[in-house]
Order: C-alpha cells, then structure tokens, then sequence
C-alpha cells in the first residue's frame, strides 16, 4: 500500500540520514523525498512517499517520533490531504511536433519555460496522477529529459495543528 508521510523535524544536520536509514533498515524503498525549511527556519517538513505493509510501516513510524530531532509525524493514507508535485520536462520540438507540443500544454495548463530549436522545456505542477498524464502524452513525441520533485503533502482543513 502506498503511504504519504509528513515528518516536522529539527533543521540540523544528519536528520535526513537517520529517518532514511529508518526506512532503508527495515527494506522500505523512498519512492520520493521532498525536504525544505518551514516557515521556521529552525525546523524543516520532509514529504515521504514509499509502499509497504501497513504494520511494518507504523512500526517505522513509531520509531520516527522516538528521534529526538522529530517534532510531529502524520501518515496521510487514511486522511484526506493536499498533493502537488513540480515537473520540468525537456521534449523535441521539430517543426512537425511544436503545435502539438503546445497544444499538450495549454490542455494541461503547463508552460513552456526554454525554448531552443530543437527542444521545449515545460513546467508543470499538479498532482503526480496529472504529471504521469502529460508524460504519456509528449513520450511519442521523444522526452529526452524529466526531472521530478516528488511530491509534498499537507492535510486538508484546519483538522491538525502542526505550528511550524
């Protein structure tokens, strides 16, 4: 099953390094990794996203808050939460295939960030389901390069408290 995890933890060095050896010690893979300081620069969010066995992986969540470095951990895969992700995607741009490109990126509401003779860079945020759209879209047309953030997570609502 796949799980969305939001960790609050102190903004110091090694932290990254002991909750990614959490996840690796007990043969979880990271799918995807986002971290970046709060509006508090003391204090950072990472956005994990990784597949498991749902007992395993409370287990790994119980022993993120025992670190001290952890402030808050919140599983969002029985919650209802937010996700967006950023893509940067480098695709040739012939003369035959720039309309269609361009076509592909206004229905997706993305836009064209580099422009060179033979290529387009095109920017767009959404919800993975929606980056896995367009990519499918523009492989015909010969994707040479694709960068992804991986997604970030917040919950919905005013439910949780995070003060950070």
């Amino acid at each position: 099953m796949k799980h969305t995890i939001s960790v609050l933890v102190e903004n110091e060095f090694g932290v990254l390094a002991r909750i990614s050896g959490l996840f690796s010690g007990r043969g979880f893979n990271i799918e995807s990794l986002s971290v970046a300081p709060t509006h508090d620069p003391d204090i950072s969010r990472m956005t994990i996203v990784t597949r498991g066995d749902d007992r395993i992986l409370e287990q790994v969540t119980k022993q993120l808050n025992k670190l001290i470095s952890t402030i808050k951990v919140v599983d969002f895969t029985d919650e209802e939460f937010v996700e967006r992700e950023l893509a940067l995607i480098k695709v040739t741009a012939e003369a035959e295939s720039r309309a269609e490109a361009l076509r592909i990126v206004d229905i997706f509401r993305a836009k064209v960030v580099d422009v060179t003779p033979k290529t387009y860079t095109i920017e767009i945020t959404g919800a993975p389901r929606k980056i896995d759209g367009i990519l499918e879209l523009l492989r015909p047309m010969g994707i040479k390069e694709v960068v992804r953030s991986g997604p970030v997570a917040i919950g919905r609502g005013a439910k949780r408290d995070w003060t950070a």
